[in-house]
């Protein structure tokens, strides 16, 4: 058989076998831990709700070309967060009414023909830790009662400094009292500074995972101070019109995921270093 006919042939049976799959949804994710556990947990989720062929382009970067691929339509489906569509997408000030971002946000994203599912149930937004040892000496739970307690050496990232939801607002909201200079470092160091006693309050994220590992408190933002950031699921309206049965299965996962649970997994990532297809079965199965 010569050349021409085996590339045919090898032509055509790419062509069946991608016929016999038939429709395809692409799931995508931004490039950091939490966000392939939830991407990954998606394509399992549509795999065994729909019995969907599903391919995932996880880890495609930041925030702009998660956006950038959606719009385009080279993917279907990707997790984001209310407030970081409000601000790094929509270009709006930050609001702190969760009911009112997710409205603005669903709202802007109709002009891409995106839609928003109701949030999965947890929120990453900004969050105070303290050592469990001193919640219970000094009897704080709350932003409010750490303040009113006394001063803290506080540790923060880089970015926190500069924010307009960050530092310079979070002292004045709550008349937090700072002991020496605020302690600038890496978000990878921040739990471990505080761990070491080198700080007594860090300003991290809620779903950390080393607060489900450490014994550490997360302060109550009870002046409601940080703006939120809920997880939700964004899908191509254009894609929900195509696979039947896409919006229910989507919407199955809406207020499954805890903070608590999301810490969890984080932990399980990038703690124990478990396998992403792992921790995702261990939530889907």
């Amino acid at each position: 058989m010569d050349r021409t006919k085996i590339c045919s042939l090898i032509a055509a049976a790419l062509v069946l076998s991608s016929c016999s799959r038939g429709p395809v949804i692409v799931v995508g994710s931004k490039n950091f831990s939490e966000q392939l556990i939830l991407g990954e947990i998606i394509a399992q989720h549509l795999e065994k709700t729909m019995h969907a062929n599903v391919v995932r382009k996880l880890d495609l970067g930041g925030t702009l070309l998660a956006h950038q691929a959606i719009v385009k339509g080279e993917i279907d489906i990707y997790p984001e967060y209310t407030g970081t569509a409000l601000t790094a997408i929509l270009k709006d000030q930050p609001e702190k009414d969760a009911a009112k971002v997710l409205d603005t946000v669903r709202a802007g994203y109709k002009q891409w023909g995106l839609e928003w599912m109701p949030p999965l149930g947890f929120n990453n937004t900004f969050a105070l830790s303290i050592r469990k040892e001193d919640a219970l000496e000094r009897n704080v739970k709350t932003l409010s009662e750490a303040a009113a307690w006394g001063s803290w050496k506080l540790g923060v990232g880089y970015e926190f400094v500069k924010r307009p939801d960050g530092l310079s607002g979070l002292i004045q909201t709550y008349r937090l009292n700072c002991k020496g200079s605020v302690k600038t470092m890496d978000l990878g160091l921040l739990y471990q500074a505080l761990e070491e006693s080198q700080v007594d309050m860090v300003a991290g994220s809620g779903t950390d995972g080393l607060l489900s590992a450490k014994p550490f408190v997360v302060l109550e933002d009870d002046q409601h101070y940080f703006p939120p950031y809920e997880a939700a699921i964004v899908v191509r309206s254009a894609s929900l019109q195509k696979f039947p049965g896409l919006r229910d299965s989507l919407a199955a996962l809406s207020g499954k995921i805890s903070t608590e649970k999301m810490r969890e997994m984080n932990y399980q990532l990038d703690g124990k270093h478990r396998p992403i297809k792992e921790i995702a079965n261990n939530f889907t199965k």
